[in-house]
């Protein structure tokens, strides 16, 4: 029943307009659990005992109960069923049990998706119940102990996924970086090491997360074996940033992939080793390198920037040269593909996540806590992930075709 409504459509517990909603959701909750009831009794209606009574009859209702829905909360009763038949096989009494209303449900699923979202976007744990209490209108099955038990269920995630088997999955294209958390024990030098990858089908998937060291060869050398020993093939070409520790190890794990570093860190080591005045030109000049229409203009672009500033800037120019080889291999690959293959960025963002929810927490706690954070974070963004252009393309690259300055040329070892 609605509550008195006041002057400015506001009710005792909160705005008119929410109270009619719940009102609705409650109302039909309440005729579908009646629905589901009528169904058991009518499908069991043939059973009786020795003198002709049902078996399966109504009983009643069960106390009332407030469940957590998307619309707030909504106080049910539900119909009770006596169901008097007993199992042959445990000699147990037989129960209903309600797949709408399961007896232990206080907080619908969807909201129950929503929670995690709330924790791991930045929600701390000291708002972690008055924040849903503002949107739901209650904070019942809400507490800060709830961080402990999702970490605890993310961590048992990780760990199975980093089990699993790689054999199915053929990564024509990976992405390596290292994200940062901030950790509160100290661990100056802690990151999580991120695999992710393009599939034969063009989707992006993540590959693989783990503990390490970012600039330390045996983290990502560690990693890599793992990742083989599961069964992933060399992928065609890697994209990582300028972290020695990362090339060395590839180099070793998996010799016959390209690299290609990231442009967008490569930017900002060079924009960094320069004042502010010479920042925009030296953003522009980078622009025409990795912006060329083809390898031979962006070697063009190259000698200029070094000619412009070679002589005036050596530490920011050497910064292009040392990597001329590294930097310009996507132009070996699909036209259509470039801009997915230049930077790292779809580890990029789960970093910027990562960034705003420690900052926020003042830290993920240990080490472990923001391994299993990092893993559910890129869980959640996955489906949301734009597959790579040009899908037909990826299975090419793969069967050994040749692309020179984006476009097929031929296709060796391609099936017909």
């Amino acid at each position: 029943m609605l509550s008195v409504v006041n002057a400015d459509g506001s009710t005792e517990s909160g705005s008119l307009l929410d109270e009619i909603v719940r009102e609705g959701v409650r109302r039909m909750l309440a005729a579908a659990l009646e629905a589901e009831v009528d169904q058991y009794i009518g499908e069991l209606a043939d059973q009786t005992d020795e003198v002709g009574g049902r078996l399966v009859v109504r009983n009643g209702r069960h106390r009332p109960r407030t469940v957590i829905t998307a619309a707030g909360p909504v106080e049910v009763m539900a119909p009770r069923v006596n169901d008097k038949r007993v199992d042959a096989a445990t000699g147990e009494r037989m129960r209903f049990s309600s797949k709408i209303l399961p007896p232990w449900c206080r907080t619908s699923p969807k909201v129950g998706e929503v929670l995690p979202l709330l924790h791991l976007h930045g929600l701390s744990s000291g708002d972690f119940v008055p924040a849903p209490e503002q949107f739901l209108g209650s904070s019942a099955g809400l507490s800060p102990a709830t961080e402990t038990r999702l970490t605890k269920q993310w961590s048992d995630g990780h760990a199975a996924f980093q089990r699993r088997d790689l054999a199915e999955s053929d990564y024509v294209y990976v992405w390596a970086d290292g994200v940062h958390p901030k950790a509160r024990l100290g661990q100056a030098h802690f990151c999580v090491l991120v695999l992710m990858g393009v599939r034969l089908d063009r989707t992006k998937e993540l590959i693989a997360l783990a503990e390490g060291l970012r600039e330390a060869t045996e983290s990502w050398a560690d990693l890599l074996r793992d990742c083989r020993r599961r069964g992933m093939l060399d992928p065609e070409l890697v994209a990582g940033d300028g972290a020695l520790g990362l090339w060395k190890a590839l180099a070793e794990v998996v010799p016959a992939s390209r690299h290609q570093r990231c442009w967008a860190h490569k930017a900002r080591d060079v924009t960094n080793a320069l004042p502010k005045s010479a920042q925009p030109g030296t953003t522009k000049a980078m622009q025409e390198i990795y912006n060329a229409e083809d390898r031979a203009h962006a070697e063009k672009a190259v000698e200029t920037f070094t000619k412009t500033y070679g002589a005036k800037r050596p530490k920011a120019a050497t910064k292009i040269t040392d990597d001329v080889e590294e930097l310009p291999a996507f132009y070996d690959f699909p036209a259509e593909h470039w801009i997915h293959l230049r930077t790292t960025n779809p580890i990029e963002s789960t970093s910027s996540a990562v960034k705003l929810r420690t900052k926020v927490t003042r830290g993920a706690g240990s080490p472990a806590a923001a391994l299993a954070m990092v893993f559910k974070l890129a869980e959640s963004a996955q489906a949301r992930w734009r597959a790579v252009t040009g899908a037909h393309l990826v299975a090419l690259v793969r069967a050994g075709a040749t692309f020179e300055n984006g476009v097929l040329v031929e296709r060796e070892g391609a099936a017909a």
